[in-house]
């Protein structure tokens, strides 16, 4: 018997087109971008702004984003719990990690090399000649200061939860890593003590994941508000002045999917192009929403369904948030040097590589911060004084557009990541690989359960 992702019955044939959630997630986007346009931000007779319906819109985009961060700490906690507990050998446990912050690092630091390579050959800022002291600085200055309190110390410091419930009431990924891995490695210690727990804990993933499939069935609801706050408060005409950065931006993030993890997904025996076909509608749902953080539990559930074993998948996808953020680090470099080359700053090779080594230790100590790129890209200013912060301004307007790019970057950077490490690790099943991202009708094996008799494993579509 053929089973959907959310346990359901489905006949072998593919549904039809207009009954998927991608297709209905790409409608709400165009359908929000009309809005926005034709309902913008306006000024009134006193010079007030008065707000649009785009923009009225906005809480039907955050309110979805909020209910998906509300089961994110669940989703992490079982994942990573029942994935360790079913691993018993915690040496495995540590290979997983060093393998995947080993990738993180490898990868991170030549995201940020691609777009510094790429900022300068094409000088996207050159020509703008804009007087540093016509700059607006209150208007960064915020994030300046976030940048001044954001320090190695207190980032390591704050992996730590107050409690150990307030990691899951706060929401913070770190902490809530911290702790799943934590409980996870004290259950595999207890061995057949902990059985009776492991079991509850996989129940309860069952439940879990039911509620991700019921909420997600919300995702156009969110991106149709989402998109058309974007266009309705930021308008068409605030991409025209930079469109230049936005187009290297984009063009050096689809350079870096393509061409760079295209490579190690060739080399790692899948296809990078039907790893995003595979992953259609989290990406559409990230290019709506704007944040990657409303795909993670699909994600996760996706990659499983990939044939990556659940300890590997627990490890490497909330990790990887964290620190594998490929497209913010594209963005960084880029952003660096554009306002350099817009203010007529001449930066010295040391000085770029000063930028570089800066934004990638930068990039981790902003972790889990809202607004972590503007963040980031401050505290990698603040290393260089010829270049002042305030010089972020000139990209200010056009930050949202470009966090699009960003998102759908590190998404894609992250899955790529869960699949090659757990290559790696020996924990990725091949043939359900290649079902999966070929989306063969007839669906693909679930993994391997040792628990389970000749016959007993189910059989899971695609999607």
């Amino acid at each position: 018997m053929l089973l959907s992702a959310d346990g359901a019955a489905t006949p072998g044939a593919r549904r039809p087109f207009y009954t998927t959630l991608y297709f209905w997630v790409l409608v709400a986007i165009v359908a929000g971008g009309v809005v926005g346009w034709l309902f913008p931000n306006t000024t009134g007779p006193d010079g007030e702004v008065v707000e649009g319906l785009g923009v009225q819109l906005k809480p039907l985009g955050d309110g979805f984003i909020k209910l998906v961060k509300m089961i994110i700490a669940p989703v992490i906690f079982l994942t990573i719990v029942t994935g360790i507990a079913g691993m018993r050998d915690l040496g495995r446990i540590g290979r997983v990690a060093l393998k995947a912050f080993t990738y993180f690092l490898i990868f991170s630091t030549l995201a940020l090399i691609v777009g510094l390579v790429i900022g300068n050959v094409v000088q996207p800022g050159r020509g703008l000649n804009i007087d540093p002291a016509s700059l607006d600085a209150a208007a960064v200055a915020g994030y300046a200061s976030a940048a001044h309190e954001t320090t190695i110390e207190g980032f390591l410091l704050g992996i730590i939860p107050t409690t150990l419930i307030s990691a899951f009431v706060e929401g913070n990924i770190l902490q809530t890593l911290f702790v799943s891995i934590l409980f996870g490695v004290a259950l595999a210690m207890i061995g057949d003590a902990g059985a009776p727990v492991q079991r509850a804990l996989e129940s309860l993933s069952q439940v879990v994941f039911r509620l991700v499939a019921m909420l997600m069935k919300a995702a156009p609801i969110g991106a149709f508000g989402a998109f058309a706050f974007t266009i309705g408060a930021y308008g068409l005409s605030a991409i025209a002045n930079l469109l230049l950065l936005i187009a290297t931006f984009y063009l050096t993030s689809l350079v870096f999917v393509l061409g760079v993890l295209g490579l190690v997904a060739w080399r790692n025996g899948f296809s990078i192009f039907r790893l995003i076909a595979y992953l259609k509608e989290e990406l559409l749902l990230v290019l709506g929403t704007s944040s990657s953080e409303a795909a993670l539990p699909s994600l996760m559930e996706k990659m499983e369904k990939a044939g990556a074993s659940k300890s590997v998948v627990g490890l490497v996808v909330p990790t990887g948030y964290s620190f594998n953020l490929d497209g913010t680090n594209i963005y960084m470099t880029m952003a660096a040097l554009f306002i350099a080359q817009a203010m007529n700053i001449e930066l010295t090779l040391w000085q770029q590589i000063t930028l570089l080594l800066v934004a990638m230790l930068s990039s981790k100590g902003a972790a889990g911060i809202t607004g972590a790129g503007f963040i980031t890209l401050a505290a990698t200013l603040a290393v260089v004084p010829d270049v002042p912060v305030a010089g972020m301004a000139l990209i200010l307007g056009i930050d949202r557009f470009m966090s699009e790019c960003r998102a759908l970057t590190n998404f894609i950077g992250n899955a790529v990541a869960t699949l090659v490490v757990a290559r790696w690790e020996g924990e990725l099943d091949d043939g359900q690989m290649r079902a999966a991202l070929a989306a063969r009708p007839k669906g693909l094996a679930a993994p391997p359960n040792p628990a389970a008799g000749p016959g007993d494993d189910k059989v899971l579509t695609a999607d």
